[in-house]
């Protein structure tokens, strides 16, 4: 039985809207432990940049992302802060 290679994964370009805010979320990545928690945060994120989900502070808390090393409202201010960046 023979096992098929995984698809090849297509990046970003560095002007999208999706990279950038995948970047922030890396940035403050050594506070986020979890790689599934910073794909869910960085999907929030693209969703609140696209006008259609919540501000971080209440994001961090309603995905249950868990946080190590920093208050949750510090860490969502220091992400808005860099969101605003982008915009």
């Amino acid at each position: 039985m023979t096992t098929l290679s995984p698809p090849g994964t297509i990046e970003f370009p560095e002007s999208s809207i999706e990279k950038k805010v995948y970047n922030v979320v890396e940035k403050f990545g050594h506070h986020i432990p979890e790689p599934n928690d910073k794909n869910r945060l960085g999907f929030g994120l693209y969703k609140f940049m696209k006008g259609e989900g919540d501000p971080p502070g209440i994001l961090l808390r309603s995905a249950k992302i868990k946080v190590v090393g920093i208050q949750v409202d510090v860490l969502a201010e220091q992400i808005n802060t860099e969101l605003k960046k982008i915009s």
